[in-house]
């Protein structure tokens, strides 16, 4: 996937194209002119640290690539990029801890913008160890985890459905944030071999069913969940913006049962 080059102009064409705009276009979201666009784009001209946060918004630009197209043009970051553990996002931990404890019995988990595990309710760590016999060493990558043959891969029935639908999830990350570790990291997901292609079209299963529910099977036990994920609004962090809660629900009255019944017995 063609990245962006180093100048303004290059990063803020690569912009406008992935975005599937015209110069026209973006000049009129953003209250400029077709031609001062033109001129920015072919460094004919510099733009105000104004026009630049104007011509963010108007591409919907997240805020990490929005500090990288400033720096291109000479300015410092607007966006501040905190650690998770620093004081001023106190109170977005006490968020998260509220989500994830309010999810009880049923697993929760908080990733960052490419699925690297940040935190999980005890129900996540218990479902986990439930399927795959201890809970897993080290840092976990959840994306890598769902794809991998020695993760959760054999467990999950529908696994087809399932990495289609999330490997297209991934993609469509990958165009919204353009960067390149995001790029490599569907690059990477889907050179594993046995892997859907994302042009590939599935039946439809159960046309009852609302979402796609994930079917889990451990030895005699059959469990279907589906998931919400949820993302911290009108974030103006860095660290914050790119966070995710992701929560599990089951999709079944015997799922339920089985998740409140391990709850009960820690």
């Amino acid at each position: 996937m063609r990245q962006p080059g180093g100048s303004f102009g290059e990063r803020l064409r690569w912009w406008r194209d992935r975005r599937g705009l015209s110069q026209l276009d973006l000049a009129g979201t953003a209250d400029t002119s077709q031609r001062h666009v033109s001129f920015l784009e072919s460094g004919r001209t510099g733009p105000s640290r104004d026009m630049v946060l104007r011509l963010c918004a108007a591409l919907d630009v997240p805020l990490r690539q929005q500090n990288a197209l400033l720096l291109a043009a000479g300015y410092a970051p607007a966006w501040r990029e905190s650690d998770l553990a620093a004081p001023e996002l106190a109170k977005v931990n006490a968020a998260l801890d509220f989500m994830l404890a309010q999810q009880e019995p049923y697993p929760a988990f908080v990733v960052d913008r490419r699925w690297n595990l940040l935190r999980a309710n005890e129900a996540a760590g218990g479902f986990v160890a439930f399927l795959l016999g201890a809970a897993p060493a080290g840092p976990v990558n959840l994306a890598e985890a769902l794809v991998s043959p020695q993760g959760l891969r054999p467990l999950i029935v529908n696994w087809d459905e399932v990495a289609l639908y999330f490997l297209r999830g991934v993609q469509a990350d990958a165009i919204a944030d353009g960067t390149e570790e995001t790029a490599s990291q569907l690059e990477r997901l889907m050179a594993v071999p046995g892997l859907p292609a994302l042009s590939q079209a599935l039946p439809p299963g159960d046309a009852r069913a609302p979402v796609l529910a994930i079917h889990f099977r451990k030895g005699e036990t059959s469990l279907r969940l589906f998931t919400t994920i949820a993302t911290l609004g009108t974030a103006l962090d860095v660290t914050a913006q790119e966070i995710r809660i992701e929560c599990f629900f089951p999709a079944d009255d015997a799922t339920a049962r089985f998740l409140k019944d391990r709850a009960a017995a820690r």
